[in-house]
């Protein structure tokens, strides 16, 4: 028991407001590198796909969502 952790009392993180251009070139820039990672998916063959572990059904999945999701 002298290895237990104590959660008794719980630390809240004060919540940090981020400016509205920040957040907005931040979200352009993950919705970018989704578009950069789906297009290298697009161009595994099936041998990559399997040892990643993801089926052709899967690579098609995720190809057709748009980039901001």
């Amino acid at each position: 028991m002298k290895d237990l952790q104590n959660v008794s009392t719980i630390s809240i993180q004060p919540l940090v407001r981020v400016h509205p251009l920040r957040r907005l070139l931040r979200g352009l820039w993950q919705g970018l590198e989704r578009a950069r990672t789906r297009r290298l998916l697009a161009q595994l063959d099936q041998r990559d796909l399997a040892d990643m572990g993801l089926s052709h059904a899967d690579r098609l999945n995720e190809l057709e969502k748009p980039f901001w999701r």
